[in-house]
C-alpha cells in the first residue's frame, strides 16, 4: 500500500512545534510524549499496555524495515509476536519510516498496520532533538495534528487523570495451560503476554484477573503475580486494598505465607501496600538494549 503523502504536527505542551510526514491512520489525538531507545521491537512497543495514551517517540533512526507479522497463536491461544491484542500508544513518531519491509513472517507494513488500528505517526521528525528536548524538561503532554485540523480543536487531554489500568485490564477471568501442578493468578494491570508464555512454558497454570479482583476471597493460588501497565499506581486503589489485606493476614498467620511477585507497576503497587510512597520520574527509562 503506498502511502498517501500529508504533513502532520507534533504540538509539545511547552509550546515547541514539530513538522513532518502522516503516515497510519488520518487523525488527530493527544496523549503524553515519551521516548524510547529499543534498537528493535517496534511491534511489541506498540502492543505493550504500559504506552497506553502515549505518543511513542522511537530514538531509533530506522524504523518499520521488517514490517509487521500475522496474528498467530501458540498451542495455549495466546498470541505469538504482539504483548496484547491491539496496538495501545495513542501515537508514533519515528525519524525514518521504512515503506518497504522484509522478514519472513511480515504481513503488512507498519504503515499499513497502524492505519488499520486506528493509530497515527509522524515520520521526518529529528528524533535526536526531540528526545533532547523531552530529557531537559520531561514527559510533557502533546497532540498529533493532521494537516487541515485546526489545532486548537484538538484538547490537550491529560492520560495520567485517567485509571489507564482499569482501561487496559482484562474484564473477567481466564485460565491458561489449566491442569498444571502450580496455580499462579496473574493480576492484570496492563500485563505483557510475554510474562504469560513464561510462566506457562515453566509449567504454571495461569489464571489472568483483572485489576480490580479479589485474590484475598479468591486464594487457591499458589504464587501471586502483580504485571506491568500504565498510568499512576495510586489510581489502582483496589488492588492496594486487597494487597494491604493479605499482607497484613500473612504476617498475623491468618493465611499461609506464599510468593508474591511484582513487576514494574506492579512492583509500586506491592510497595505502596507495604507502606512505601511513588512519584513520577522527569522521564522514565523505556528500552530493552543490553
Amino acid at each position: 500500500m503506498t502511502m498517501a503523502k500529508k504533513t502532520a504536527q507534533l504540538i509539545l505542551g511547552d509550546g515547541t512545534v514539530w513538522e513532518g510526514e502522516a503516515f497510519g491512520a488520518d487523525v488527530s489525538v493527544s496523549g503524553e510524549a515519551v521516548f524510547q531507545t529499543g534498537m528493535v521491537g517496534y511491534t511489541e512497543a506498540l502492543t505493550d499496555p504500559s504506552y497506553s495514551k502515549q505518543i511513542l517517540v522511537l530514538t531509533y533512526p530506522l524504523i518499520g524495515n521488517y514490517g509487521v507479522p500475522g496474528d498467530d497463536k501458540d498451542e495455549l491461544g495466546i498470541l505469538k509476536y504482539f504483548e496484547s491484542n491491539k496496538v495501545h500508544v495513542a501515537a508514533l513518531v519515528v525519524a525514518t519510516l521504512s515503506e518497504d519491509y522484509s522478514h519472513c513472517r511480515a504481513v503488512q507494513s507498519l504503515h499499513e498496520w497502524l492505519k488499520k488500528e486506528g493509530i497515527p505517526g509522524i515520520t521526518g521528525i529529528d528524533t535526536r532533538a526531540l528526545t533532547k528536548n523531552l530529557r531537559e524538561h520531561g514527559c510533557m503532554l502533546g497532540k498529533v495534528v493532521m494537516f487541515g485540523t485546526d489545532p486548537a480543536k484538538v484538547p490537550m487531554e491529560d492520560p495520567n487523570k485517567i485509571n489507564l489500568v482499569a482501561h487496559v485490564s482484562i474484564k473477567a477471568p481466564q485460565v491458561y495451560n489449566a491442569g498444571a501442578a502450580v496455580k499462579i493468578t496473574m493480576v492484570d494491570c496492563g500485563m505483557k503476554l510475554n510474562q504469560l508464555r513464561c510462566l506457562c512454558a515453566r509449567g504454571a497454570q495461569v489464571t489472568v484477573v483483572p485489576w480490580d479482583y479479589d485474590f484475598v476471597t479468591n486464594n487457591d493460588w499458589d504464587g501471586l503475580f502483580l504485571s506491568n501497565g500504565p498510568g499512576d499506581p495510586a489510581m489502582a486503589s483496589k488492588t492496594i486494598d486487597y494487597l494491604k489485606i493479605l499482607l497484613a493476614d500473612m504476617k498475623s498467620g491468618k493465611s499461609p505465607l506464599k510468593p508474591i511477585f511484582g513487576i514494574c507497576l506492579g512492583h509500586q503497587l506491592l510497595s505502596l501496600a507495604a507502606g512505601a510512597e511513588t512519584y513520577k520520574l522527569p522521564y522514565g527509562n523505556r528500552g530493552h538494549n543490553q
